[in-house]
């Protein structure tokens, strides 16, 4: 529930199936982004907390959770969803608070991407497959075996806590294995909560939840019990774990930054495809690694589109989380608001800001919904990811270069082409080294579907069979069966 005015709430990390403070005592404050104030505070979790939490991961995958059956998984799973539904208002309160987000938005948007991803792991637990049985060499038939991979080390970031535990936590329990969990420092609070209410429905220890900062991340990471970790995160983030991992030779699921291409032609329809960018890079004030906020646009529609776009802008609202006009609330943290707004401090003088461009200042942590034309394709706001409420538009003469410039960046998550042309759209979407290419949309996500990148935006896939893959590993047995 919402702490009262004045008061800081006592989050605890849960270990074991109950909460538990840090064994030394060390907490950090949480803020609530919308006003800029502390509203909780939260475990600054060390080496001993992060021993007991794996212990506790390891002693239940030995004694049980490995064995179950993946129909058991299959109804805790689903129990675990139900749950989330009935408590829905609480968890949703619990995002609200951390993040600042439209209440209504996070109930709507958020809420069924959780429960959808648990339960469409509860029915993928029961569908692995492995190669058929058979007699590769005389005298001999050999199998296949998909088991679980055993305690994984998770990392979760801030911009959508309770979406993206479930969406490691869903494949990873659906596999058999057990998981410590640490979300973002800033995000603790949902992350908690969901640990509180799978508990109703897993045994003790298979779900576990540390909050801290990026010495905790570091310690879980270097913790010899995990043998595979699962970042979302910055890229910066993801190559230090890739670098830490690799000297204990751990398994790694990296879901990193985006910088998405949104590909616009002639003969799109100009309307539809500034509301759609606008809808898909204003949303959660652009504070996603798939957000629509770099737009090329061929020169018969270049034009039209920006100044549509910045009408875009200006009709979108920033606000608390209780105004029912705000599409989006405020950025998470101080320092990400000034990084957004050095960007734009930045902007060189050959742009244009049509539209937005600064804090809305007050309290809180908010950001114009923002629109700049007129970059090059070297200008950092183009090449680095904002992740904030910022909207470039670059003129490009035709459908080489568009692909050239879209593929032009370290990124490769996801993208979007605009137009009418079916064969066009199938061309460019073949071209674009990004995991996803939606065409004349942006931003839709389904649990059948991976999530995933290319390049420097990690590797390895979220929701989907894919991903069920993934915390799993592969063993070939093989027996002899010639009669001696």
């Amino acid at each position: 529930m919402p702490s009262q005015p004045g008061q800081l709430r006592r989050l605890r990390n849960f270990i074991g199936g109950d909460y538990a403070d840090a064994v030394d005592g060390r907490t950090a404050e949480i803020i609530d982004p919308a006003t800029g104030e502390a509203f909780a505070e939260a475990p600054v979790s060390g080496a001993a907390d992060l021993d007991n939490a794996f212990a506790a991961a390891s002693d239940a995958f030995e004694n049980g959770w490995r064995d179950s059956t993946p129909a058991e998984r299959q109804i805790a799973l689903n129990k675990f969803a139900d749950a989330v539904d009935e408590r829905a208002d609480e968890l949703a309160a619990a995002e609200v608070e951390n993040c600042g987000k439209p209440v209504q938005t996070t109930k709507d948007e958020e809420i069924w991407q959780v429960t959808d991803a648990l339960r469409f792991f509860a029915g993928a637990a029961r569908t692995l497959e492995g190669k058929a049985a058979g007699e590769y060499m005389a005298d001999h038939t050999s199998w296949i075996r998909r088991e679980p991979i055993g305690v994984v080390g998770q990392i979760t970031p801030w911009n959508y806590p309770m979406a993206m535990a479930a969406w490691k936590i869903g494949p990873a329990l659906a596999a058999g294995d057990t998981i410590v969990l640490k979300p973002s420092d800033t995000t603790p609070a949902s992350t908690l909560l969901l640990a509180e209410i799978a508990a109703e429905f897993l045994p003790p220890g298979v779900f576990n939840v540390v909050t801290g900062d990026r010495d905790t991340g570091r310690a879980l990471v270097d913790h010899p019990v995990p043998r595979l970790i699962s970042l979302t995160g910055s890229t910066r983030a993801g190559l230090e774990v890739a670098q830490a991992g690799s000297k204990d030779l751990k398994r790694l699921h990296l879901e990193l930054g985006g910088k998405a291409p949104v590909v616009v032609f002639d003969d799109a329809d100009v309307a539809k495809a500034a509301e759609g960018i606008a809808g898909a890079g204003y949303f959660n004030a652009g504070q996603d690694c798939t957000a629509a906020t770099r737009v090329i646009a061929t020169p018969g529609v270049h034009d039209d589109l920006a100044a549509a776009l910045a009408e875009q802008a200006r009709k979108t609202r920033t606000a608390g989380p209780d105004d029912p006009d705000a599409v989006y609330g405020p950025l998470n943290n101080a320092a990400q608001l000034a990084r957004v707004s050095g960007f734009l401090e930045r902007t060189p003088g050959h742009a244009s800001v049509l539209a937005g461009g600064s804090p809305v200042g007050g309290a809180g942590y908010f950001f114009q919904p923002t629109v700049v034309s007129g970059l090059r394709q070297g200008d950092e706001m183009v090449t680095d990811e904002v992740f904030g409420p910022v909207i470039t538009v670059q003129r490009v003469e035709d459908e080489d270069t568009a692909v050239e410039w879209a593929n032009a960046v370290r990124y490769g998550l996801a993208s979007s082409v605009w137009t009418r042309d079916h064969a066009r759209a199938l061309r460019v979407s073949r071209r674009l080294d990004f995991g996803c290419v939606w065409i004349n949309t942006h931003i839709p996500i389904v649990a059948e579907m991976p999530h995933g990148g290319f390049k420097h935006s990690g590797y390895g896939k979220d929701l989907s069979l894919y991903s069920l893959e993934d915390y799993t590993r592969v063993k070939h047995v093989m027996s002899y069966i010639g009669r001696d």
